[in-house]
């Protein structure tokens, strides 16, 4: 047989042999490509191969780039539209039975107790020069300015405040939920800036009911949480509140109520009909929305404090929480008016502090909280980690009341205050029935429906969304499917394994020469 190698033919014609070399893999490699351009699935480039004259050749070239640059903005749009994570919000109502029933939190409107504060008050304002007086039956307008000082000299030197809060055992006539009795120990409390110690019912906790919550359909009932309250106002600081009332909330088990803001007032002398109804709402987690569910070690400093209460995350404690730590950082001290949340993390800190209340005359730290919320920049390092609450449920209420209390009720009201741990009024013997008439607040809280709405945001566009409108964009103008990426990964393969090749056959030709 005829010797046709490279070597031959070099010994016969006087050319190089590594001429003839690179023309023979060029002309596989040019192969390679062709073969697959003749043959692969994709629109266009069969046209491009099998051109026979040149102007066929670029016609076809020219609408392959056109019509390729056409999906590419497409494509590109498509997959930028992803990442813009647009979203929508569906609405659904179902019925839900049973339900865990609310918790419902109350409060004395008025934070104090004239009878227990007055004394140790007269103590401090006198050794300040600031009164010369120890009569406890007077009080002045001048002299509830000198309040808050108070309250915060206290606070400062880590003093309790609960000998001057209303105890629950003293306000709660009746407490019955479906029919059943229950008692101040079935609340948990906690302490308000505003209103002092409030209380609250059916909170998330592991030392009350076993650590599980009520629902609604306990003793065969609906949904019916029953008070009736007693406020002694006539206990209240003079000056210090502009009304005589019970704040409450119904709210999620999981959640602090903020009372001084979401709290709703009932008169007395009436019984309140509170009806409820529930909605859930839910976000998706980063990247779609800036949610969040981590409690921060200062809100779980905070919450530590609350009787034992598991309570979740709450943008707004969040952000309390986060001006507290601007505000000591530029002050030294906290916002008096936050005395409740005097928790702080300074920034780049893993140590949580307990802080002192700056004095309410000291404009520093108002100026600070004002700085804080008008500069994006100090906004968006420290109030980072706060987000929306990924999940939260609402209690829509109806509310409705009657006159109350009845003739009936009101000896068995009178004994209730009579045998209270709180003084009477002076003249009880003679106006205590019009004395109960301005002090007596009812509230029934009721399940109105057990329908629960749900508010759920969704991605508009999904993975398999993006997949399929780049699918349709490059089948529509160049017809490439993924069996044609397979055939662009096969021609790559046999081109790389046939420089493989080459490199094997040059590396063994120079082991063998040498």
């Amino acid at each position: 047989m005829p010797d046709y190698s490279i070597e031959h033919i070099a010994t016969v014609f006087p050319i190089e042999r590594d001429a003839l070399k690179s023309q023979s893999n060029t002309g596989q490699r040019r192969d390679i490509i062709k073969d697959f351009s003749l043959n692969t699935s994709a629109h266009g480039i069969p046209g491009i191969a099998r051109s026979q004259s040149f102007h066929n050749r670029v016609f076809w070239l020219i609408s392959f780039i056109a019509f390729t640059g056409i999906m590419s903005y497409f494509v590109i749009t498509a997959i930028l539209a992803y990442y813009n994570y647009p979203t929508q919000t569906t609405i659904d109502a179902a019925d839900q039975w049973p339900q865990i029933f609310p918790a419902v939190t109350i409060c004395n409107y008025s934070p104090y107790r004239y009878d227990t504060i007055i004394k140790r008050f007269l103590n401090y304002t006198n050794s300040l020069n600031l009164t010369n007086t120890n009569d406890t039956n007077t009080f002045s307008k001048e002299q509830v300015s000198y309040i808050s000082d108070f309250v915060r000299s206290l606070i400062n030197r880590n003093e309790s405040l609960n000998e001057f809060y209303y105890p629950l055992k003293d306000m709660l006539i009746k407490c019955v939920y479906n029919g059943k009795n229950c008692s101040a120990n079935d609340f948990v409390s906690f302490i308000s800036s505003n209103y002092g110690l409030c209380y609250t019912f059916n909170a998330q906790t592991s030392n009350i009911n076993n650590g599980e919550l009520h629902y609604n359909n306990e003793n065969g009932e609906s949904g019916l949480l029953q008070l009736d309250l007693y406020i002694h106002s006539h206990q209240y600081v003079p000056y210090l509140s502009n009304s005589v009332s019970i704040v409450t909330m119904v709210h999620d088990n999981r959640k602090l109520p903020l009372v001084e803001k979401l709290a709703i007032r009932l008169v007395p002398g009436r019984r309140h009909k509170l009806g409820y109804t529930k909605t859930i709402t839910t976000f998706l987690p980063p990247p779609y929305t800036h949610c969040s569910n981590t409690v921060t070690p200062e809100m779980k400093a905070l919450y530590d404090a609350f009787s034992g209460a598991l309570y979740d995350y709450t943008i707004e404690m969040c952000f309390i929480a986060v001006i507290q730590t601007y505000v000591y950082e530029q002050c030294g001290c906290v916002d008096p008016t936050e005395w409740a949340a005097r928790f702080v993390r300074p920034f780049g800190s893993s140590m949580v502090i307990q802080s002192q209340l700056c004095n309410v005359t000291d404009p520093c730290y108002a100026n600070a909280s004002d700085i804080f919320q008008s500069t994006p920049e100090i906004f968006g390092t420290y109030g980072s980690v706060c987000g929306l609450d990924c999940s939260f449920i609402d209690f829509p209420l109806k509310i409705s009341s009657g006159y109350a209390p009845m003739e009936w009720d009101i000896e068995d009201i009178k004994t209730f205050v009579e045998s209270s741990s709180i003084p009477l009024p002076s003249n009880w013997s003679t106006t205590w029935r019009n004395d109960i008439q301005t002090n007596y607040v009812a509230l029934d809280v009721v399940c109105e429906s057990t329908r629960v709405t749900s508010y759920i945001q969704q991605a508009s566009i999904s993975a398999v969304d993006v997949v399929s409108n780049i699918g349709g964009q490059t089948g529509l103008w160049i017809g490439i499917s993924f069996l044609s990426l397979m055939e662009v990964a096969e021609m790559f393969y046999r081109l790389i394994r046939h420089q493989v090749h080459l490199f094997r056959r040059k590396f063994k030709q120079r082991n063998t020469k040498h």
